[in-house]
């Protein structure tokens, strides 16, 4: 099995089939500008079907070099409410790695500075002046049962910008307890982010990669393996039940 690359760029992509213009998908409208990056908000669910599937919430050149240097893309389904925390994300991570430092490093800085900014949010000080367990805690990131399979896993919609405020700012799309050691066993979560007609494509990237580490492959060739598939889905959708079928048998 290959080794996961990250970002993923979708091959046609790749090849120059398919481009970037100005005023073209997935530009959707300029949401004004700070110090010198204009922060566009872009259609996500493009992205992730013809540039990069690994493209979520946010994104910035150094990440992913098909962003130009002087632009910040927040996704237009997770723009609402969150746009604040994610413009200075973006800064600090930015200007990290147009130093040199690394992703991994200038991410995690980045997060520290974002986690402070959201536990001073309204939801978050609700949350923390009640002072519930972390029982509660799950019941209230929650919204909808979307399946239970045949092995017990329970497939839940959940408040992703609850879990964000509360248990980590790298949340986003889709989890697994496999992964995240918040997610309750036997449980994958949906973030409500997703738009509806797409969340059948990260139910099938978290149950094939939640089935290939249960079988003790690592995250990284599992998550890569779920890439492959999802992709396959996006560019076939007429064959996503069937491919999710497959996964539940």
């Amino acid at each position: 099995m290959k080794i996961a690359k990250f970002p993923s760029l979708n091959k046609d992509f790749e090849k120059g089939k398919i481009k970037i213009r100005k005023g073209k998908k997935p530009y959707i409208y300029q949401d004004g500008k700070i110090s010198k990056f204009k922060i566009w908000i872009v259609d996500g669910e493009y992205i992730r079907k013809n540039i990069c599937e690994d493209f979520v919430n946010l994104g910035q050149h150094y990440l992913y070099k098909f962003i130009p240097k002087n632009e910040f893309w927040i996704a237009k389904e997770a723009y609402e409410g969150e746009e604040n925390y994610y413009v200075d994300h973006l800064l600090i991570e930015n200007k990290l790695m147009a130093s040199g430092v690394p992703y991994n490093k200038a991410y995690v800085i980045a997060a520290k500075i974002e986690k402070k900014e959201r536990q001073k949010s309204l939801i978050a000080k609700k949350i923390e002046k009640e002072n519930p367990q972390k029982e509660e805690l799950i019941q209230k990131t929650h919204i909808k049962l979307l399946q239970e399979l045949k092995n017990g896993i329970c497939i839940w919609l959940i408040n992703g910008e609850i879990v964000r405020d509360l248990f980590g700012v790298y949340y986003a799309g889709g989890g697994h307890d496999k992964v995240y050691n918040f997610i309750p066993k036997k449980e994958i979560w949906i973030d409500n982010d997703i738009p509806e007609k797409e969340r059948k494509f990260i139910m099938l990237h978290e149950i094939h990669e939640r089935n290939l580490m249960e079988k003790r492959i690592s995250y990284k060739n599992a998550h890569y393996s779920a890439t492959k598939i999802e992709d396959f889905a996006r560019q076939n959708p007429k064959k996503i039940n069937s491919l999710i079928k497959q996964e539940i048998i």
